[in-house]
């Protein structure tokens, strides 16, 4: 990867262990499936501001719609849902883990599917790596969260795997610009979304009247989930599959910042041992330190 795509895919990774941080404090108040629709919705309508702002036509997703509503499916509803439902039963430590795995099943995904990015020593080596230093950084708190139901680990599991068909499917979208894309994305998430909210939820579930609630839920949505789609699509088409799905092993690595800074949540030796440990994931995986 360029330093370009380096620098993307750190700022990909900042932004969406933001996700996390906000995220806690929105589904104190809205249920999970609820904030999801919020999410991708309000995210939705500020990308088509967007393009209409850049006078940018909408019609190539209207032309593909079964597409975009696959990919939406595959990267937005069922994750963000098995995520959510996964984690009513085990501790958020262990279910970091399982998240982090998503560049492992990309590896074996995109080696099945696609032509130009097969399985390497390296790759193995690094997201190996990626995974251990994730675990490590977990530390105590995921020893002490190991109980629960096998369903709810295969929940996150399967959220990471869909991420993994979701990053090699997008491929197919490189030569569309990374905010249409986006867009289009957002728009069939929220389609797909709307019913299951409905569903699940009467309105007066779904509603609360906290101002910092709903800040929450607005930075959750423009920051880390409009801007930063627009990034990963980005990232996709410059970086390939494989490498964009990376932004994993960073994410856990900006939650645990996060929560220091703003929450005053105090750093351990063993978090920064499992930092150690990823970012040399990451320099394996890039490879040009052994070339040189």
């Amino acid at each position: 990867m360029s330093a370009s795509d380096w620098g993307q895919l750190l700022l990909l990774g900042f932004l969406w262990g933001g996700s996390f941080f906000f995220a806690r404090i929105a589904v104190a108040e809205i249920p999970p499936l609820a904030l999801v629709l919020y999410r991708v919705s309000i995210a939705a309508m500020v990308l088509h501001l967007w393009l209409r702002l850049r006078g940018i036509s909408f019609a190539p997703v209207l032309a593909k719609p079964g597409s975009f509503l696959c990919l939406a499916l595959l990267n937005n509803v069922i994750p963000f849902s098995l995520i959510f439902t996964g984690q009513t039963e085990i501790g958020a430590g262990l279910a970091s883990v399982f998240y982090t795995t998503t560049p492992l099943w990309t590896i074996l995904v995109a080696n099945l599917l696609t032509s130009d990015e097969k399985l390497s020593a390296a790759k193995l080596a690094g997201v190996g790596l990626g995974i251990a230093g994730a675990a490590v950084m977990i530390g105590p708190g995921l020893l002490s969260n190991l109980d629960g139901p096998a369903w709810a680990k295969f929940a996150v599991i399967g959220a990471a795997i869909s991420y993994a068909f979701a990053v090699v499917y997008a491929k197919r979208f490189k030569e569309m610009t990374p905010t249409l894309v986006a867009t289009g994305q957002l728009t069939g998430a929220t389609v797909l979304m709307v019913p299951i909210v409905f569903l699940f939820y009467s309105p007066a579930e779904i509603i609360t009247s906290s101002a910092p609630i709903w800040m929450a839920v607005l930075v959750l949505a423009v920051f880390t989930t409009a801007f930063a789609f627009i990034l990963y699509f980005n990232l996709i088409a410059s970086a390939g599959a494989t490498n964009a799905s990376l932004v994993t092993l960073v994410v856990p690595v900006s939650a645990i910042m996060l929560g220091a800074v703003f929450l005053g949540e105090r750093l351990e030796l063993f978090e920064f041992a499992g930092m150690g440990l990823i970012l040399a994931s990451l320099v394996i995986i890039d490879g040009r330190l052994f070339r040189r």
